[in-house]
């Protein structure tokens, strides 16, 4: 969809869009926090055209079984068989070193239902890689879209998660728990 065209509908439904990335950003990890609605992915969707972003973004595997496989494909989604034990992250860092741009969004709660411990794959896969998070939220009160400057993961992983859920904090999702 052209950027205007995602601008104009976010604005009709009276989003707005805060983008504190550096020009010309690079590879990099979108880490969207709160992930509490399905509503989540389409205002991903016009925010990710309206930026002119070219990421990706990686989904329950039965997504791309159903009859819509084919469309959550076209739209940049990488399956993901939670079933198996299969390493996603080396997959992940792989693409981070062969790519030359490479740019992915990560749901670190991994559901939309309530969690208190995210997922830190994230996080394993941007020290690997080098790559920065960048931090994005859809704050439904607000109908405020925000992406963050880089964030930069340091060798402590404890330290960043938590510095990250408190970044989060300050946003709610479509459906608050």
């Amino acid at each position: 969809m052209p950027a205007r065209v995602s601008r104009f509908l976010l604005k009709i439904f009276g989003w707005r869009i805060a983008d504190h990335r550096p020009p010309n950003m690079g590879s990099a990890i979108y880490l969207v926090v709160p992930h509490t609605s399905n509503w989540d992915f389409f205002i991903g969707l016009l925010v990710r055209s309206a930026v002119h972003l070219k990421a990706n973004y990686l989904a329950k595997k039965s997504l791309f079984d159903s009859p819509l496989g084919w469309w959550f494909k076209a739209l940049g989604g990488y399956p993901v068989d939670r079933s198996k034990s299969t390493n996603i992250t080396d997959q992940v860092v792989e693409y981070f070193n062969t790519l030359p741009y490479f740019a992915i969004a990560i749901t670190p709660e991994g559901t939309r239902s309530k969690v208190e411990k995210w997922k830190t794959g994230f996080w394993h896969i941007a020290h690997q890689a080098k790559v920065p998070l960048i931090l994005t939220s859809f704050d439904y009160p607000r109908k405020l879209a925000v992406i963050s400057a880089p964030f930069h993961v340091s060798d402590d992983k404890e330290k960043d998660i938590a510095a990250l859920m408190d970044y989060f904090k300050e946003f709610t999702g479509k459906n608050p728990h």
